[in-house]
């Protein structure tokens, strides 16, 4: 199952976490991963190369982050919004292949 982790302060978004695997096919056949995957890419070089806003992106092994930067842009925002909207649309759609959570940070 992907494990999406969607940070907030003061109840804005200001990041967002990403790891595991959907399980809904084979690697490299997967769907919801590859979804997923694209949704991510989008997001962070939307963030990072169109707006041009300031953020961090990591990519570990199993695991992408992406992490605004203060000032935040309300466009960066909307870029995680989407994504968040994406990935619920998407877990509704293929029960059993992510979990969304929000915590405070």
């Amino acid at each position: 199952m992907i494990q999406a982790e969607f940070l907030t302060q003061s109840g804005e978004l200001c990041g967002c976490r990403l790891s595991g695997h959907a399980g809904f096919a084979d690697y490299g056949e997967d769907i919801v991963c590859a979804s997923v995957t694209s949704a991510l890419q989008l997001t962070a070089n939307g963030i990072t190369e169109i707006i041009k806003a300031p953020a961090q992106v990591s990519v570990l092994e199993n695991e992408i982050s992406v992490v605004l930067k203060a000032p935040v842009s309300p466009c960066a925002r909307a870029f995680l919004q989407a994504l968040k909207l994406h990935l619920e649309v998407l877990a509704q759609e293929y029960e059993g292949t992510i979990q969304i959570k929000v915590s405070e940070v």
